[in-house]
């Protein structure tokens, strides 16, 4: 398999500092987004069951909006 890095995705998200997930998440199954505070324009978000797999960038000012709409149950309608 070939990995290639875009400017949507970075092709081995091991390389990244730190990774969290949410404290909703129950954590034992490994069913968990995490994402990256690496960087202050976008934001990387990873399957936590394939940490050195590809992680999508989201730009932040696309990634706030989403996460309020989250927060506030805003996509059950």
């Amino acid at each position: 398999m070939t990995r290639s890095s875009s400017k949507h995705s970075i092709s081995d998200a091991s390389v990244l500092p730190v990774w969290r997930k949410s404290s909703y998440s129950g954590g034992s199954s490994g069913e968990c987004l995490e994402v990256s505070d690496a960087f202050a324009a976008c934001v990387p978000v990873r399957d936590s069951k394939v940490p050195h797999g590809s992680a999508l960038l989201f730009a932040a000012p696309v990634w706030t909006p989403f996460i309020t709409a989250v927060k506030s149950d805003g996509f059950n309608r």
